[in-house]
């Protein structure tokens, strides 16, 4: 363990991108989900330390940047929950070249926002807000025209909306209605019941997900392993990849938003799986 260690402070927090568009370098500052503003960190900072490694601590998990303790935006000790977690936002510091890229550290991103917690939420509100989305889901909402656009929704979200169904024993439907579906009260108690078997570290990554998806039936979808990163963020811009083979797209800004994207929905897909992790995983220290 390290003891008397330096401090380093850091911080970025995830920011709820509303309409979807290629993201800044570090975030924009975009407003979050319940309120709170983002951390806004320089985009890149030159490496300064060599080696990476992780120790146990009294509170759980701690990263080492050679005899400094990382630290939160709010100067909390960097500790989170298990081994698995702490050996993946060890890699992102690791996997870094001579420049640091803070816009890439998703994991560490999400860490700092469940530890700092800076719009102050509990479980109960995290878990409302999440549920939030399903009012507004992407997967609800249909087009009549064009035809060729109605069809493919039809034939591409209908199966995951059904497998959610089935999976939670609830009704969602689809509506091309501006108002959108009208969501039984029965299914959202359900998920409010499904949401709140997750810790809040958890719940702090399955809303980064489903803000990144604009839904919460792709995000369970997702974190159930019924459909892969790359089907999910398909799904999700589907209205848009329609367009794209019709009319064309920008030469780089589509690809540039799409591996963003992927990477986003990744990332938070593996934080809501580590924070659920109980075990630990032995003699993986970053060592050579």
């Amino acid at each position: 363990m390290w003891r008397g260690c330096r401090p380093l402070c850091w911080g970025l927090s995830p920011a709820a991108r509303l309409p979807r568009s290629p993201p800044g370098p570090a975030g924009r500052g975009a407003g979050r989900p319940g309120g709170g503003r983002a951390y806004a960190p320089p985009a890149e900072r030159k490496r300064f330390y060599q080696n990476v490694s992780i120790s146990q601590g009294e509170g759980g998990f701690e990263i080492n940047l050679d005899h400094r303790k990382l630290k939160t935006p709010q100067a909390k000790l960097f500790t989170v929950p298990s081994e698995a977690l702490a050996i993946a936002v060890a890699t992102e510091w690791d996997s870094q070249a001579d420049t640091i890229k803070f816009y890439t550290m998703h994991l560490t991103t999400l860490c700092n926002t469940a530890l700092d917690n800076p719009t102050q939420r509990n479980k109960t509100q995290l878990i409302r807000a999440a549920l939030k989305f399903l009012e507004t889901d992407t997967v609800c909402y249909r087009v009549e025209e064009p035809a060729a656009l109605a069809e493919l929704q039809k034939n591409e979200w209908d199966p995951v909306v059904a497998w959610v169904e089935k999976r939670y024993n609830v009704a969602i439907g689809s509506s091309t209605s501006i108002l959108g579906p009208s969501i039984p009260a029965s299914t959202k108690e359900t998920f409010v019941s499904h949401l709140a078997s997750y810790n809040s570290w958890a719940l702090h990554g399955i809303e980064y997900v489903i803000t990144q998806l604009k839904s919460l039936v792709l995000s369970m979808a997702l974190i159930d392993r019924h459909v892969t990163v790359e089907k999910a963020v398909l799904l999700s811009r589907l209205e848009e990849e329609y367009q794209i083979q019709r009319w064309g797209n920008v030469e780089w800004a589509h690809d540039y938003d799409l591996c963003e994207l992927r990477a986003r929905a990744a990332a938070g897909t593996l934080f809501v799986h580590l924070c659920s992790e109980s075990s630990t995983i032995k003699h993986k220290l970053l060592q050579d």
